[in-house]
C-alpha cells in the first residue's frame, strides 16, 4: 500500500522507534539476569537463551533535482521523497518460523515438548520482569520466529482504569 510521504514517514519512524525501544528493553533484561546470576550461589539448571532483535535503521531519500519540473506537486530539492526501514537480513528457513507469544493472548503458543517451548517460557519470564522493572508501564508483547517483529504494550494509568495502547 502506498502512503503520502507524511503518512509513510510517520509509520516508518514509529517502527524504527519501536525497534530502538525493544532493544533497550532486551538489554535491560539481560542486565537484570546478569546481576541475579552474580548474586546466586550456583548456576541455574537450564541454559539462558541469547536472543536479539534485527538491526535496523531509518533511511530517507531526498530529492536533489535542480532541473526537475516545477509546479505545486513537484518535489523541491532537499525534500524527503521516500522513507524506508532497512533491516538486517537474516538467513533462516521459512519452515522454522514460530509464533512464540501473540500480542492479543498471554498464553505461550508452543506447548511443552514442542519446538520453541523453552524459549517461549523465557520470553514470558522476560515480559513479567519488563512489566515489573518499568513500574507496570511497558512490556514487549509479540514474539515470533527467528526474526521478531516486536510490538510494545504501554499501560498508561488513568484515574479510572488502565488504557492499553499497542505500537506495531
Amino acid at each position: 500500500m502506498c502512503f503520502q510521504i507524511t503518512e509513510e514517514l510517520e509509520k516508518v519512524f514509529r517502527e524504527a522507534n519501536v525497534l530502538y525501544w525493544v532493544k533497550l528493553l532486551l538489554a535491560m533484561m539481560y542486565n537484570f539476569i546478569e546481576r541475579a546470576l552474580d548474586k546466586a550461589k550456583e548456576s541455574p539448571p537450564f541454559n539462558i537463551p541469547q536472543l536479539c532483535f534485527v538491526d535496523a535503521g531509518l533511511v530517507l531519500a531526498y530529492s536533489q533535482r535542480p532541473n526537475a519540473p516545477s509546479g505545486p506537486r513537484a518535489p523541491k530539492a532537499g525534500m524527503v521523497t521516500t522513507a524506508y526501514l532497512a533491516e538486517e537480513a537474516i538467513d533462516h528457513p521459512e519452515d522454522e518460523f514460530i509464533k512464540f507469544i501473540h500480542n492479543s493472548d498471554l498464553t505461550p503458543l508452543p506447548d511443552p515438548g514442542e519446538p520453541g517451548y523453552e524459549i517461549t517460557e523465557f520470553l514470558a519470564f522476560m515480559q513479567h520482569v519488563q512489566y515489573h522493572k518499568t513500574g507496570g508501564q511497558v512490556y514487549i508483547s509479540d514474539y515470533q520466529g527467528s526474526i521478531c517483529q516486536p510490538s510494545i504494550i504501554a499501560h498508561k494509568l488513568t484515574p479510572n482504569d488502565r488504557q492499553c495502547v499497542t505500537f506495531d
